[in-house]
């Protein structure tokens, strides 16, 4: 077996932070089989609201007919600016504390995954979020290091919006490349990024820019801005990785997204099971083989450039409230505006709370979650999406490996729910 020898930089992160060097090694095929796989977690609802996270925040507006706060933007455009930073700063200082990361280190999980807004990075004055949030990163970096865990720093909102999604930010149209200081200042942001990786031994890649929306931002944009990305953080912080989302594009346009000359590159697909139609109406055993058949597809990337799903659930509906957007209903049931129930009866009551799941379902759970982890390391590995939420227990790692869901130490290569 050939490996291409480590960086001097490589293997003192590696080193420095007492983990594999996964992240720093280069693409192959051999890597992907011998190197500990990235088993992480989503840091989400912390630097970027979702209302469907942490619904507490958004409640006082939930009967507000027609609200504008939707997202983080209008958000703080309708408290002011003083409000909303005293606010955010009282969720910041909250949302994730030392026990969060020692519990998911007790867990086995070696990775997180950090959500970030250009705002907090290279703001513009003219909008109206507010800053504060890199105190706040630094001490949860702090902590990866004390529990020697790596660290993806994930661009998640860039300026106008990559994909129109409450979780860039804000909601509504794609305008993100739109406007001549689009690229300039999400670049501006990555190069923060990297001055911060080099000040923090943990952080081992930086994600250029979650989920832009191939149908908003064409894929030969996107491309460009990845080549600028990767030139950008590769120029102050050579010794991270550099990530690269799927665009949501087709495993059969991955090769031509990502250029082969981007070395030391990851390239991130998301998988949920509940945002399309067809898949939402999977029985259990769909829901099962689909997770297998999706570890193939990732495999067989993965011999080309290193591989991962960064973001999944164990969520087989979207019941979780507000998971469709602030005020919106769920196409489990029917309420979400131009849906049809699932099925005659399908109830979204008690889909999310844990305690009240039937045995059968904890069942299914086990092996939805035993199905995924051990798929997604046939590729570089996995990052659950989320830590821990509010309310919605199928998107609470935390929650969820307690009470048994996913196996401790979630070791996928050594389950047999997928054919080998």
């Amino acid at each position: 077996m050939f490996i291409k020898p480590l960086t001097a930089a490589a293997v003192c992160l590696a080193a420095c932070i007492g983990i594999s060097g996964a992240l720093a090694a280069p693409a192959g095929a051999d890597i992907a089989q011998t190197a500990e796989p990235i088993r992480g977690v989503n840091l989400g609802g912390l630097f970027v609201l979702e209302p469907w996270i942490t619904p507490s925040l958004f409640e006082e507006w939930a009967h507000t007919a027609n609200t504008p706060v939707v997202d983080e933007w209008n958000y703080c455009a309708i408290l002011g600016k003083h409000e909303c930073q005293s606010r955010l700063m009282r969720h910041w200082g909250s949302w994730v504390q030392e026990q969060d990361i020692a519990t998911l280190s007790d867990l086995r999980i070696n990775t997180l995954r950090i959500p970030l807004g250009y705002w907090a990075l290279a703001p513009n004055g003219s909008d109206p979020y507010v800053q504060g949030q890199i105190p706040f990163l630094e001490q949860i970096l702090n902590w990866a290091s004390k529990y020697q865990m790596r660290v993806i720093l994930d661009l998640h909102g860039a300026p106008g919006s990559q994909n129109g999604f409450d979780n860039s930010g804000l909601r509504g149209d794609i305008r993100w490349t739109k406007r001549p200081s689009d690229v300039p200042r999400t670049l501006d942001a990555l190069a923060s990024l990297a001055r911060i990786a080099n000040q923090n031994p943990s952080v081992v890649a930086i994600q250029a820019v979650n989920e832009p929306a191939n149908w908003g931002v064409s894929k030969e944009t996107i491309t460009q801005f990845y080549i600028q990305a990767y030139n950008t953080i590769k120029s102050i912080a050579p010794q991270v990785a550099i990530v690269f989302h799927d665009a949501f594009l087709p495993a059969s346009e991955w090769e031509s997204l990502v250029p082969r000359n981007l070395t030391d590159s990851i390239l991130d697909t998301h998988i949920y099971h509940m945002f399309v139609d067809d898949v939402i109406r999977f029985n259990a055993d769909e829901h099962i083989r689909k997770a297998c058949t999706d570890g193939q597809t990732i495999r067989n990337f993965n011999q080309r450039t290193r591989t991962i799903c960064g973001e999944f659930s164990l969520a087989n509906t979207d019941c979780a409230r507000w998971l469709n957007g602030f005020q919106k209903g769920a196409r489990w049931d029917g309420t979400l505006p131009g849906s049809q129930p699932v099925a005659n009866g399908a109830s979204c009551h008690n889909q999310e709370n844990m305690d009240a799941w039937s045995d059968n379902k904890r069942a299914f759970m086990q092996r939805f979650a035993m199905a995924q982890i051990q798929a997604y390391e046939q590729g570089t590995g996995w990052i659950f999406w989320n830590f821990k939420t509010e309310s919605a227990d199928s998107w609470n790692y935390i929650k969820l490996a307690r009470n048994g869901i996913f196996p401790t130490p979630p070791i996928g290569r050594s389950l047999n729910v997928c054919p080998r």
